[in-house]
């Protein structure tokens, strides 16, 4: 199990380092330069599309991998049904969704945007779920392609509609949003094509006793999910509230989240890889310690360093790829990427929760996390604007991921190891000094980079953070 994960989360961490960096630091930051007020409200609707996200999906996309990794031959039973059901999720999503901005007095131009991030939402979360098939039937690599296909397409269209020269109408913010849809549609529809190919039959029809029997399973998830992602995605919408300048303060925001939120990138593909993964082991009465241990040792070491990085250079960074308020903009990029530490955690630990279906602590953790996170909001918006929401996030991401790592100790029985424990520590506190140090040389930004990934390797190796020798072990199939 070890061996997939290390062999399969290379080639997804390959794929996605080739795409998803210029979609990110390429496309998406043309996009803000070129229309920073626009953004600033596209990045508030979009933040707003995903509160209710879960109505779209209600927990089905993780009900469904873990029943099919431990029984394949579900899907053909349950692909039909989910598909149609999802469909009228989306439905009852649209007028939710549209009826909270309605009370929220958006006017029609604000209505006519989230109408096409709500069909994004839709066909992302389809798009999920015909992953979660996939990766459920063990084709890791198909699935590792895949992830990479809508951002691969978002970037042809984008790039010809910015730098093409083929049209003569000027770029707007809806064209950005439209190249999105389209890229979501064809990919929806590729997906949708191999699943298909894995089952026997395809009814479009539904089964109420089917639904509810799912419902009731995915209820305790979809809760934590919403609670999730009230917590993660309040902090916009609540600086565009709150804030005379609320537009501005979101698109500044805006600029240091989407660096957070790129890096969190490796968590995701970090916690898709291991939800089955850990399903298998805990269903097969396996340890799961290892598989833990070196998932969370390879995204400290990342997480930790690129931290480590732009501690120090955060405000070079904003200048070499934003146009405008780099300076504040700075110093919320420096909060959120200690921010980013803990959330990298917890893609492990709470996969690992959640692949044991622990999903009632769980949100009981999310939920006390909200409460902090709405609270620390009110508070410190009103003073410190941008960097009082990013202040807001670290200290929910803490408070959540001491109670997750807790949680998992007790329920796994995990062993309190010292020595680990030192090691990490100095792991962090001489990445931090060494580049305070190597900050004081007048090197290129680039130069500064390629050093701290070095630096970051070497240490984490020295230490034995790294466990290279049992990494090896692994690729040569010696440890099960």
């Amino acid at each position: 199990m070890q061996k997939k994960f290390v062999t399969n989360l290379a080639l997804l961490l390959l794929l996605n380092l080739l795409i998803k960096p210029f979609w990110i630091f390429g496309i998406d930051r043309t996009v803000q330069n070129t229309l920073p007020e626009d953004y600033g409200m596209y990045f508030v609707l979009f933040n707003f599309s995903l509160l209710f996200n879960i109505i779209l999906d209600l927990g089905i996309t993780n009900f469904n991998n873990k029943h099919i990794t431990q029984n394949n031959n579900l899907l053909t039973k349950y692909f039909s049904g989910i598909t149609v059901f999802k469909m009228m999720l989306f439905v009852i999503y649209l007028i939710i969704t549209f009826g909270v901005g309605w009370v929220m007095g958006y006017d029609s131009e604000r209505f006519f945007v989230l109408l096409f991030l709500a069909i994004n939402q839709f066909l992302v979360s389809f798009i999920q779920y015909l992953r979660s098939n996939i990766t459920a039937l063990q084709l890791y690599k198909t699935d590792s392609f895949l992830s990479v296909l809508d951002k691969t397409l978002m970037i042809v269209f984008c790039a010809i509609l910015l730098w093409g020269n083929v049209f003569d109408f000027p770029f707007t913010i809806m064209h950005f949003i439209y190249a999105q849809t389209l890229a979501y549609a064809i990919t929806a529809i590729i997906v949708f094509s191999i699943v298909i190919t894995k089952t026997t039959h395809f009814i479009f029809t539904i089964d109420g006793s089917f639904l509810k029997q799912i419902l009731i399973q995915t209820f305790p998830y979809a809760l934590l999910v919403l609670t999730m992602v009230f917590y993660y995605r309040i902090d916009a919408v609540m600086l565009d509230i709150m804030l005379p300048d609320g537009e501005r303060q979101v698109a500044i925001y805006a600029q240091a989240y989407r660096f957070m939120d790129a890096f969190n990138q490796f968590g995701v593909l970090f916690a898709g890889l291991l939800l089955p993964m850990f399903a298998f082991l805990i269903k097969d009465n396996k340890t799961v310690a290892p598989l833990v241990k070196l998932s969370f040792s390879l995204l400290f070491v990342l997480s930790v360093t690129i931290t480590g990085f732009m501690f120090y250079h955060a405000r070079e960074v904003m200048d070499l790829l934003y146009d405008f308020d780099t300076q504040y903009s700075s110093n919320v990029l420096i909060v959120l990427m200690f921010c980013y530490v803990f959330i990298a955690t917890s893609y492990i630990f709470g996969t690992l929760l959640t692949a044991n279906g622990s999903l009632k602590l769980l949100n009981k953790i999310a939920v006390v996390g909200l409460v902090i996170n709405v609270a620390l909001n009110f508070w410190l918006i009103p003073q410190h604007h941008a960097v009082g929401a990013a202040i807001a996030s670290l200290a929910t991401q803490a408070v959540i991921i001491i109670a997750q790592v807790i949680v998992s100790k007790k329920i796994f029985n995990f062993k309190l190891n010292v020595n680990f424990l030192v090691r990490i520590s100095l792991f962090a506190l001489i990445i931090f000094a060494f580049f305070f140090g190597f900050k004081q040389l007048q090197f290129s930004l680039i130069t500064h980079l390629l050093i701290a990934a070095m630096v970051g390797v070497i240490v984490g190796l020295l230490l034995k953070v790294i466990d290279l020798k049992g990494i090896w072990l692994i690729l040569k199939n010696k440890v099960e």
